[in-house]
């Protein structure tokens, strides 16, 4: 990619286990793992799923909280400081989700309309959280 302009590349999510959490991502939100492999014969320090080409989720294990040292402070970020994370989806990706979510009984907030995001208001919505209590919610503007 030559495209230099600023745009999100990756979010890192505390998570309990990073095995499990990829296959939540992978059977319940539909999102590719990365890295998978390696973390599980000790070659990674951790997995990620792909949110798309330019995006990952980096699933990091809880008990590297001590190694957390590039700032002050930064191991005590091991929790929930972020409210959220939403993802935007297409109309029928969005349904698709939701109807996993249900299958695999993962509670999933109400539906509500024309919430405010990165390309305007969302002609649809809802939230619900991974395995480790990390908020998402879901979206589409088409």
């Amino acid at each position: 990619m030559t495209d230099n302009t600023t745009r999100l590349d990756h979010i890192v999510l505390w998570v309990s286990d990073p095995i499990a959490a990829a296959g939540f991502y992978e059977k319940t939100v539909g999102l590719e793992p990365v890295r998978l492999t390696d973390y599980s014969v000790g070659e990674a320090p951790f997995p990620s799923v792909r949110v798309n080409e330019e995006t990952i989720l980096d699933l990091m294990p809880r008990a590297k909280v001590e190694r957390m040292r590039m700032l002050p402070g930064a191991a005590e970020s091991s929790g929930h400081p972020v409210n959220h994370v939403c993802l935007s989806l297409t109309a029928s990706a969005f349904d698709a989700l939701r109807s996993r979510l249900e299958e695999g009984s993962v509670p999933v907030s109400n539906v509500s309309h024309d919430s405010f995001g990165a390309r305007g208001p969302a002609r649809r919505s809802f939230y619900f959280r991974d395995p480790d209590g990390n908020v998402f919610e879901a979206r589409h503007y088409d």
